[in-house]
């Protein structure tokens, strides 16, 4: 079970690392869309600033998953030695 909930929480990193650089990468073209560098949008870097803020919140939240599940296995362990 703990295993289970490491392996989840790791996924949610990696998905959550994976939604930042996608986030990033726009920002850093300053919304810049397409060969002709036409801009998209009245506001073309809102979007991907929220989404770089949520995808690290949604990091933070599965770092901390994983530093539960560390949590209990090493009191499981304590408790059984």
């Amino acid at each position: 079970m703990i295993n289970n909930t490491l392996a989840i929480g790791i996924q949610g990193m990696q998905d959550g690392m994976l939604g930042m650089e996608n986030a990033a990468r726009k920002i850093a073209r300053g919304g810049v869309d397409g060969p002709q560098g036409a801009a998209t949008g009245r506001a073309p870097l809102v979007e991907p600033i929220i989404d770089l803020k949520l995808y690290q919140r949604s990091v933070e939240a599965s770092a901390q998953v994983v530093k539960t599940a560390d949590e209990t296995l090493g009191t499981l362990l304590d408790l059984m030695a």
